[in-house]
């Protein structure tokens, strides 16, 4: 890789790192996109309590495999906003580790190495003996 590529994938990760351990606190605590669709049907009251009707999270059960980042923050860390960050940086780290090792399994390589002995090839072709 091109060292101004290097640069580029370096900034992106400091960037990508940034945000996931310091804007991650600030995001939306509104249940999100698969957890309200599991509440349609349900009257739900401002604790996020199902009070009446019926819906799927009605069904919840916790979770079977826990983790050690099950539930946006790490297990262990008593501080919300820091165990909110590191869940988001220790994220990154991971994805940017599997996206990486991806990458260098499909990356194109360069031509097969030529034989050692690169004259003979060349005589034969050109018809003289060497």
């Amino acid at each position: 890789m091109k060292k101004r590529s290097w640069g580029f994938v370096v900034g992106g990760l400091l960037v990508a790192l940034l945000l996931a351990g310091v804007m991650s606190n600030f995001a939306s605590s509104d249940p999100d996109g698969l957890d309200s669709s599991l509440l349609k049907g349900c009257t739900v009251d401002a604790d996020g309590t199902i009070t009446g009707g019926t819906c799927p999270a009605q069904r919840e059960e916790e979770h079977e495999v826990g983790g050690p980042l099950a539930g946006y923050g790490v297990s262990g860390v008593d501080n919300d906003f820091l165990s909110t960050g590191l869940s988001g940086v220790l994220g990154v780290l991971l994805t940017f580790a599997v996206a990486g090792g991806a990458f260098w399994l499909v990356r194109r390589r360069g031509p097969a190495p030529a034989d050692t002995d690169t004259t003979d090839r060349a005589d034969a072709r050109a018809g003289t003996a060497g």
